[in-house]
């Protein structure tokens, strides 16, 4: 299961945008016909197929709801989320309150991510690159550092 690459749309006066051929293949094939679920990132949109989704509510469910921070979490991103399908030409519809929050209009970048896809504002997503470009060697080492120690 894996989404890989970067494809910059437009975003539609009704709040819809085309989802990338193979990333719909990839929906399909890990959702079934269950929708998509779109939910908030910090500043972004992730939308999962089905069936990944089912595996993050179980694990958020399987944590401490006596723990303030998990009830955080939870509110956020189960509270943020939507059942999102695509329609027969292709597109999600982003639900405006999903859509102010991570500030999308006009033109926005969808990236896939391994198991998700990211949905950004397109400037948002820029000075995120340049960031961690800005910082690549450290996160480099720090990631390398942390699979030699699992």
């Amino acid at each position: 299961m894996s989404f890989r690459g970067r494809f910059d749309h437009t975003l539609d006066n009704k709040g819809r945008v085309s989802v990338p051929a193979g990333f719909r293949m990839e929906i399909q094939k890990l959702g079934g016909e269950k929708a998509p679920i779109l939910t908030r990132g910090k500043d972004h949109l992730l939308l999962y197929p089905a069936d990944t989704w089912d595996e993050i509510e179980k694990s958020l469910a399987a944590k401490s709801s006596l723990l303030p921070h998990v009830q955080n979490y939870q509110r956020f991103l189960i509270g943020g989320c939507t059942e999102c399908p695509v329609d027969g030409q292709g597109r999600i519809t982003i639900p405006a309150v999903l859509r102010d929050h991570a500030g999308l209009e006009g033109k926005i970048t969808l990236a896939g991510v391994l198991d998700k896809i990211e949905i950004w504002n397109n400037e948002r997503f820029e000075a995120a690159q340049a960031l961690t470009l800005g910082n690549l060697g450290q996160i480099q080492k720090e990631v390398d550092d942390s699979s030699s120690s699992s």
